[in-house]
């Protein structure tokens, strides 16, 4: 097939995923919070919260169906092996917060039940390798499939807030993906787009459904093993590397934020409050959707970064990344400022 004909083809395919997640998102999210308020999977108001009413909290499942059925249809797209194992791992994940949801879960068997997902990857192939170290690669990848699994999960803690994140960190993978030929990472990206978009139509504020943790460790889970399939021949380890982590510098800002600040005043990093980047940002007088757009608009001007970053020389990386490292750590002085109480 020429060049421009494969191309046509895989942006067509592309379109359709993400068209597709789309639909079904805004298809059965309201199904989904139906269900919910039958069998009474309700977020109540509690003082650690910013809603005043009961929220359905299974909208997850809607999410988790828009990309599992986009990804599915268009399977021939895809090398099936690594696609089934990122897709078993992410349901892995999602029945633990599907658990959660509905039961409640100990942090440290919900942390476990997250180490086995990250190595039903690492099992398949799916893993970080520029290392040198067969060891370090493991390590490294369950670090960053448990850390920002979680990272999404702290994140979903206002109306709008972790699917859009998702959605704005897809849109840059699936740019990403295209400009490097990868039909696994862009289907992913697509598909994750679309259920974050279709979802966001009922969540952003006033939300009249979450996602629960079923919703947010599978976004979290799914961004993590993208993040890792994401490669760029034309670019060295040296500098690529920082690339996801820069796509998703808000979730890993906010979570470092939070865990830091508990430990502090000597809380458990598990320990539920309102805390957040979100929360800390209406103290100081933005409203709660001012508060997320603007979250939006610095993980939009992350991503920019990101993609120039793989462009650039080894200084140019490095100059651009360490300046991004250094606003986080003031960003995190300053925030770590405002009033809790």
């Amino acid at each position: 097939m020429p060049v421009a004909a494969s191309y046509n083809t895989t942006m067509s395919t592309l379109i359709l995923i993400f068209a597709s997640a789309l639909l079904f998102a805004i298809s059965a999210t309201p199904a989904a919070r139906w269900l919910a308020l039958k069998i009474g999977i309700l977020d109540q108001p509690a003082a650690r919260k910013v809603h005043t009413t009961p929220i359905p909290r299974f909208g997850g499942i809607a999410i988790y169906g828009a990309v599992v059925i986009a990804l599915l249809v268009f399977r021939e797209r895809f090398g099936l092996n690594q696609l089934v194992s990122i897709l078993l791992g992410a349901t892995w994940v999602s029945l633990v917060g599907a658990w959660d949801d509905r039961w409640g879960m100990r942090p440290a068997l919900k942390l476990l039940g997250q180490v086995v997902g990250a190595m039903i990857l690492i099992v398949a192939g799916v893993q970080v390798q520029f290392l040198s170290s067969v060891v370090l690669n493991w390590m490294v990848t369950i670090i960053w499939v448990v850390g920002l699994t979680n990272a999404i999960n702290f994140l979903d803690n206002m109306d709008g807030l972790s699917g859009g994140i998702t959605a704005i960190a897809s849109a840059f993978f699936l740019l990403l993906a295209v400009q490097n030929g990868q039909y696994l990472v862009g289907g992913l990206s697509a598909a994750l787009l679309g259920a974050s978009i279709g979802f966001l139509v009922y969540n952003f504020n006033p939300a009249t459904i979450f996602m629960g943790d079923i919703g947010s460790l599978f976004l979290g889970f799914m961004l993590a093993g993208v993040g890792i399939k994401l490669r760029f021949p034309n670019n060295t380890d040296a500098i690529t590397w920082m690339v996801p982590v820069l796509v998703l510098g808000i979730p890993i800002f906010d979570t470092t934020l939070v865990v830091f600040s508990r430990i502090r005043r000597g809380l458990h990093p598990a320990t539920a409050g309102k805390d957040h980047t979100s929360h800390r940002l209406v103290r100081i007088g933005f409203t709660q959707r001012e508060a997320v757009m603007l979250l939006y608009l610095i993980g939009g001007m992350l991503g920019m970064v990101a993609v120039f970053v793989t462009q650039a020389d080894l200084i140019e990386a490095y100059l651009f990344g360490g300046s991004v490292f250094l606003a986080g750590l003031w960003g995190m002085w300053r925030m770590e400022k405002v009033p809790l109480d």
